[in-house]
């Protein structure tokens, strides 16, 4: 079964994120920082079964791109969704395996980013 590691410091947005996403998706998993994920992603039984990465722009220790960079240089197969908040941009986001999702958006907006890169990926 495909793993959708959600990460999200803010406890809220994690909330109904993590919710929507488990309405189409089976396995979602939620962190709140860089470190969480990094630590989950070194566990082999976690990470073979890992199939996207949701994140938010600016982690607690970590910017966001510098996340997705790492993220993508230890596991460069598995996509990532970065979710942005109005007024940000996707500049620093670039390649086949990360794509950008502006904000505000709903959850079928949500849904459909998701999915795409989960399919893609297949």
């Amino acid at each position: 079964m495909i793993k959708i590691l959600l990460v999200d410091d803010n406890p809220l947005h994690a909330t109904l994120r993590k919710s929507i996403l488990e309405g189409r998706f089976a396995e979602v998993q939620r962190v709140g920082d860089a470190a969480e994920a990094f630590c989950l992603m070194e566990q082999p039984q976690f990470s073979e079964q890992l199939g996207l990465v949701i994140s938010g722009l600016n982690l607690p220790g970590i910017g966001g791109p510098a996340f997705v960079a790492e993220l993508h240089e230890r596991l460069p197969g598995i996509p990532i969704l970065v979710l942005g908040a109005p007024g940000e941009d996707a500049a620093n986001y670039k390649g086949a395996w990360v794509r950008f999702l502006p904000g505000p958006f709903g959850g079928e907006q949500l849904l459909k980013a998701a999915n795409d890169l989960l399919t893609q990926n297949v």
